[in-house]
């Protein structure tokens, strides 16, 4: 008996041994590259260091409150937020709209999924650098567009009040391909039964959409709200290649703040600082995303 135990016990243990081998090179990438880069940049954050100097001096919480009273970071935040505001609901809205677009039985369905999925392939870089081009008053074509139907000749790029809402209707574009294919997943998997006896029960197709196509998406919608703002929260691509930031800080936001921070003037131990602020936000928003879904549920 004790010999099966010990056989039984041993077996159990290389079964142990083999699982933690599996995950092995997965947790050794996220403790390298996640965990670490945290945890070190939350020490940074209570230090004054320059990344050209090989000294950093303890400065306690001086980063904190040179965060609270820097009119930079609060502009940058008020950016990030305005970015969010416009580019989660309507990018949703207009990805769900889709979906319900190329989930009916037409024509040439395929071929729409197809056109409306291919920016999400293409680098967020490149994509900006076309808009760059597209909208500039100079040499773009939409301007030139715009010129022949005798519209005004709009510098988008260049104008303090129109950059930003540029910015977002460029990443709309962009971005809003993976969440139709996520909401076309979650109309598929609704079952036709639902809808007959909606149709049985006299309901047109607006109240079967609100009645029963909105609530049985509730989970789909649920991943695509949460993902789509944390996305928007962490925008940097576009606004670095569209605008750098400007006109006169007016698209700066907080990733593209802590990278002129960190890597323009070299100021590390701040930038972890603004770092922090910014996942401690994600942190924040998540939650209450998450509480507000299963308080629906």
């Amino acid at each position: 008996m004790q010999l099966l135990k010990k056989i039984k016990n041993s077996y159990k243990l290389r079964r142990k041994l083999m699982a933690y081998l599996f995950i092995l090179p997965s947790l050794t990438i996220f403790i390298l590259f996640i965990l670490y880069p945290i945890v070190y940049s939350f020490i940074m954050s209570f230090y004054d260091w320059n990344i050209l100097s090989t000294e950093a001096s303890y400065i306690g919480l001086d980063n904190y409150n040179n965060m609270l009273n820097d009119s930079r970071f609060w502009n940058a935040l008020k950016n990030t937020f305005y970015f969010s505001f416009g580019f989660v609901p309507i990018g949703i809205i207009i990805s769900l709209i889709l979906a319900l677009f190329v989930n009916r039985k037409i024509k040439g369905k395929n071929i729409f999924r197809t056109i409306y999925f291919l920016p999400v392939i293409a680098p967020m870089s490149i994509i900006a650098i076309i808009w760059t081009f597209l909208l500039n008053p100079d040499i773009g074509m939409i301007s030139y567009y715009f010129s022949l139907i005798g519209l005004e000749n709009t510098a988008w790029l260049r104008d303090p009040d129109l950059a930003m809402p540029a910015v977002i209707m460029v990443s709309i574009w962009k971005e809003m391909g993976f969440n139709m294919v996520v909401f076309l997943a979650g109309l598929q998997s609704i079952d036709e039964s639902y809808y007959e006896a909606a149709r049985i029960d006299g309901a047109t197709k607006l109240e079967q959409f609100f009645y029963v196509t909105l609530p049985l998406l509730k989970s789909t919608t649920a991943f695509v709200v949460i993902m789509t703002v944390i996305k928007s929260l962490q925008v940097f691509d576009q606004v670095y290649v569209m605008t750098g930031g400007g006109p006169l800080f007016s698209t700066e936001t907080l990733v593209q703040y802590i990278y002129k921070l960190g890597f323009v003037n070299f100021n590390m131990g701040y930038g972890s600082t603004v770092a922090y602020a910014l996942f401690i936000l994600l942190l924040f928003v998540t939650i209450i995303q998450l509480r507000y879904f299963k308080g629906e549920e």
